[in-house]
């Protein structure tokens, strides 16, 4: 029997395989492995009869309530991705596939300097499209080939942008083919800094970087640590490659989409409380606040003017958002009440239910053959407090049930009980992964029924459930 390789397949084959693969955390090989044995086992027809097309292995239908959850197609163009001369651009290899994660093409253009350090295989493989070098190549400048590279990119990002490279953004420079696409493109720009923690603090990059803000450029990082020569410890780490894509995504989804939610003010709330036990122990939960954090930047990607109320998480404030951070239940229900009215409140924190009634001042001791007694009361309802209030309920207010039996049971039981208007029931249990995880697989709960979503990133749960949020919002008056 002749063997198949993903080589031979498709352009638009390979894409669609490897989407589905990203989405089960599987690698390409396989996924086709796991088509072909659900094939080979019968659940599918062998052969269609008559006029009957046959069913599409790699991206089946969804069911009819189930709302889109990819990036819009526009969408799906081009990253272009200008890899700098660092020794942080070992992290851009990774980026790269993060990106292909997500369906994004990629496209890259590593600089002279940046050569010293990878390869123009190891991007052109990860990437799956051809590296570009040199302004002056007769195989595309023929065309105008910088020219064509600006314009085709929906989102350039520079990572590592080393302070060479930023200098000559900030001053308009156009020697090489980095700084030539930059100086033409009219796509938004992404940069990443990472350098020696002195040439950070240097005055010259100091006005750089402010010349590049005036000019629009998003900067994502530099992060505080170690460097990479022996000693030498500061800011200038480049941000890691998921920071990296969590601040472009923004961008690149409201690149292909209305802003729907404009003149819509939005509350969304993230991540765990910690609840003090002393001044050292506290009650917290798993929640990594991924869901509500992606939210957020999806409702300012649609145009709203977004408050997020965040727990204590180890994630960057997303781009275009007012970020509020706060510790413990109370704290949280406070800056909500502050930042009310709003349009819409969307409750994806996990509130912890109980707190401890009188927190030690002290660290408490351990003593020998002793236990300490914890007396705990329960933590106010902010759901709850919100959905029934009288004057200032917001327009839509969306709560999360995070369940690990009966999930829709008690999701419904939970719509009425909190005076919410929408419900999203997700199973938080072990084997789901999605305490702390990327994806989730929810259930959204109205009063129109139950609608099951297909497994997905949280990503795509926020695009989706923000523009729901804006179908039901439209034609209501500001």
């Amino acid at each position: 029997m002749a063997s198949i390789t993903i080589r031979q397949l498709d352009d638009a084959l390979k894409r669609r395989l490897r989407l589905r693969a990203a989405r089960n955390g599987r690698s390409m090989e396989d996924e086709a492995r796991t088509i072909l044995r659900t094939a080979s086992a019968g659940e599918l027809p062998e052969q269609s009869g008559g006029n009957e097309a046959p069913r599409n292995l790699i991206s089946p239908a969804l069911p009819p309530a189930a709302p889109s959850f990819s990036l819009p197609q526009e969408c799906q163009n081009r990253v272009l991705l200008i890899i700098g001369g660092g020794i942080a651009a070992y992290k851009s290899l990774d980026l790269i596939r993060r990106l292909k994660e997500r369906g994004l093409g990629v496209r890259c253009i590593l600089t002279r300097a940046a050569l010293e350090f990878v390869t123009a295989l190891s991007a052109s493989a990860l990437s799956g499209e051809r590296v570009f070098v040199n302004l002056f190549d007769p195989t595309t400048e023929h065309d105008v080939g910088h020219i064509r590279l600006a314009r085709e990119a929906d989102l350039i990002v520079v990572a590592p942008a080393t302070a060479d490279l930023m200098a000559k953004m900030a001053a308009g420079a156009a020697d090489d083919l980095a700084s030539a696409v930059l100086l033409a493109t009219e796509a938004k720009v992404l940069v990443a800094p990472a350098m020696n923690p002195r040439m950070w603090a240097h005055p010259a990059t100091r006005r750089n970087l402010a010349t590049l803000e005036r000019d629009g450029v998003i900067v994502v990082g530099p992060r505080a640590g170690e460097m990479a020569e022996e000693g030498e410890a500061g800011i200038g780490r480049m941000a890691e490659p998921l920071e990296i894509v969590s601040a472009a995504l923004p961008f690149l989804y409201s690149a292909g989409a209305q802003r729907t939610l404009s003149g819509r003010r939005v509350v969304v709330t993230s991540g765990p409380t910690h609840e003090p036990i002393d001044p050292v122990r506290y009650i917290a939960n798993r929640s990594s606040g991924k869901q509500g954090h992606a939210i957020a930047s999806a409702a300012a990607a649609l145009g709203a003017e977004v408050l997020l109320v965040s727990g204590p998480v180890s994630l960057p404030d997303p781009v275009g958002v007012k970020t509020v951070k706060v510790e413990t239940a109370q704290e949280m229900l406070s800056e909500i009440s502050r930042g009310l009215p709003a349009d819409v409140a969307i409750f994806a924190a996990a509130v912890a239910d109980w707190r401890v009634e009188k927190p030690n001042t002290n660290k408490i001791k351990k003593q020998p053959g002793a236990s300490p007694t914890v007396s705990l009361i329960e933590n106010p309802d902010i759901l709850a407090t919100i959905g029934h209030r009288d004057k200032g309920r917001p327009r839509l207010v969306v709560g999360f049930a995070a369940e690990t039996e009966q999930i829709i049971e008690h999701a419904k039981a939970k719509l009425a009980r909190k005076g919410c208007d929408w419900m999203v029931a997700n199973d938080v249990s072990t084997a789901s992964g999605v305490m702390g995880g990327d994806c989730n697989t929810v259930h959204l709960i109205t009063a129109n029924g139950v609608e099951s979503w297909p497994p997905q990133s949280k990503e795509a749960v926020a695009r989706a459930l923000v523009t729901r949020v804006a179908d039901a919002l439209a034609g209501a008056p500001s």
